[in-house]
Order: structure tokens, then sequence, then C-alpha cells
């Protein structure tokens, strides 16, 4: 499926409203696993690891190279909770990876910035 969402990517576009606007709005279901007044988590629909969770902020932020500088707060606010969910989920114990993508080339199918957590296997290297 990784595949799908290079393809996917490479006709998305920054603008509109995302699912991720929906969920949040609870337009589609989602089993938040954390949520707070800036973001929330919840597993991914379309798993690339045996966990795989999306954190998401409430601002709708397009991607992470459109960031503002006064997003520096909320930015380090959602690495605190990836890191806080990943060892809700017993991830600390075995390790996990972070991931942010970031444009086309990037492979974001998803404009509105998320934080993927996998973890539950192995991961490989170079990830890319």
């Amino acid at each position: 499926m990784a595949d799908g969402e290079v393809k996917l990517a490479q006709t998305a576009a920054p603008g509109g409203d995302t699912i991720f606007g929906k969920i949040l709005r609870k337009e589609i279901p989602a089993n938040f696993i954390y949520e707070d007044e800036q973001c929330v988590a919840f597993n991914d629909v379309n798993p690339q690891a045996p966990t795989h969770v999306l954190v998401i902020p409430r601002k709708p932020i397009p991607q992470l190279s459109l960031a503002d500088d006064t997003d520096e707060q909320l930015l380090g606010h959602l690495l605190i909770v990836a890191r806080k969910v990943a060892a809700q989920l017993g991830l600390d114990k075995t390790g996990f990876r972070l991931v942010v993508n970031d444009g086309k080339n990037g492979a974001q199918s998803v404009y509105h910035l998320h934080i993927h957590i996998l973890g539950g296997r192995q991961m490989q290297w170079p990830p890319g």
C-alpha cells in the first residue's frame, strides 16, 4: 500500500477540507487514543506497521514546511504527545519511528500536518 500513498501524493494538493478536518469535526468516526485541546491521536486506517498511529493538530496546518514560527509550541507539543502515545502503547520498550511527510515528493497525501508513529516491528534503513 505504500506505493498507493506515493501515487495519491502525486495528485493531492493543499487547500480545502481534508479527511482529518472531518475526523476532528466528528463527521467521520475515529476512536481517539489521545485527545487534548491542541491535538488528537488515532489508529491509521491503512497501517504500514503493526502499530501505526497518527497525531494531528486541531489547527489545520497544511504541511510542516508551511508552519509558521508562531507554531513552535504546537509543533513541540505534537512531538511530546507522540512520545506519550508511543509509551502508552508500549513502544518505548522496543523502539518506534516518527514520520512527517511533506509535499508531493515527501509522499504527503493529506494536506493537514500529521505525525505517523510506527512500531511493533524492526524498522528498516534507509526509510525511503
